[in-house]
């Protein structure tokens, strides 16, 4: 018996040795750059067929009955539908969930610390924060390494995703895993994108063209902020590995990350904190702003009419991708 254990462990080391050397097969959407992945954790199809399997896993949280899957749902475009999330032990956070759609492409990944850069180090703020605790596992990395050890099927992935890593089961490769998985969430089948990718000149309908005109124009000014293909900022690539998010004051009194505008249709309530349940709510307060000489200069600007407030609604809604 213990021959077979050694043989079979040894054939899962062989072929996560072979699967690591093979170019990682990525399924990006019509017009979506390769994203930048660090050279410490090369992408594999097996090291992100674990990494889902470890985002649905409520062993990683202090309770055993939370996840990432928890605050980041995959039927609400990877975010929980609250205003501040809720940590395992049912603390309320500081901060809205974001969308992991497309964070392969965000440059920085904090909402108020532009030093959060991978999605590797952000992992390591729902894992181990503690004031208020997310998943609460401070502490607990050795307990929570030993029982996904003690899981034998889970050990051969480990060892399979990470050949060479001895023991290969550890919190840095839980944190790669998971890391590699959120690098494969895409949403790029919007009629944006089928509009500007897919030349379906159908895609969007006048009104929506009339806001696309208004956002990109210097008399709307989204463009400003909302930049990239993920309409957040500039995205991270091969050529600017070290490039930073864009940050603002939008009237709440904090410099935060500008969010993506992607998918809004299913990741209300908006902005860092919530506040704001509804798009009216949030075209509100940025007439607010443009009409405030101490507001962001970025944000400052000539009311919009209510036909150029429902065109830059219309075309906010092209950026949804159903699926």
């Amino acid at each position: 018996m213990r021959r077979r254990a050694r043989l079979a462990l040894l054939l899962a080391l062989m072929a996560g040795s072979a699967t690591a050397a093979t170019p990682y097969a990525w399924r990006l959407p019509q017009g979506f750059p390769e994203p930048a992945v660090p050279v410490g954790n090369p992408m594999s199809a097996v090291k992100v067929a674990l990494g889902e399997k470890l985002f649905a896993d409520p062993r990683l949280s202090v309770t055993g009955e939370y996840s990432c899957r928890s605050c980041h749902a995959p039927q609400l475009a990877f975010t929980d539908g609250r205003a501040r999330s809720l940590g395992a032990t049912g603390a309320v956070l500081a901060l809205n969930a974001p969308t992991l759609l497309n964070a392969a492409y965000s440059p920085s990944l904090g909402w108020n610390d532009d030093g959060v850069t991978t999605l590797e180090q952000q992992m390591r703020g729902p894992l181990f924060n503690q004031h208020p605790p997310e998943l609460g596992l401070a502490g607990r990395e050795a307990a929570v390494e030993q029982s996904l050890a003690g899981d034998a099927g889970l050990a051969r992935e480990f060892a399979a995703a990470f050949p060479g890593d001895s023991p290969a089961v550890t919190m840095d490769n839980v944190i790669r895993a998971i890391a590699a998985y959120e690098r494969t969430l895409f949403a790029g089948g919007s009629a944006f994108d089928r509009y500007v990718f897919g030349g379906d000149q159908a895609a969007l309908d006048a009104q929506q063209k009339r806001g696309m005109e208004l956002f990109f124009s210097q008399r709307g000014g989204c463009v400003a902020c909302h930049g990239g293909i993920n309409f957040a900022g500039p995205w991270v690539d091969a050529a600017q590995p070290q490039a930073r998010g864009i940050f603002a004051d939008t009237g709440t009194g904090e410099s935060v990350r500008v969010p993506t505008l992607r998918n809004l249709a299913s990741t209300a309530p908006y902005m860092h904190d919530g506040r704001f349940a509804s798009l009216d709510a949030v075209f509100d307060q940025y007439e607010r702003l443009a009409a405030d000489p101490a507001a962001d200069p970025r944000l400052r600007r000539a009311p919009l009419t209510t036909v150029e407030r429902a065109s830059l609604a219309a075309f906010l809604q092209s950026l949804n991708d159903p699926r």
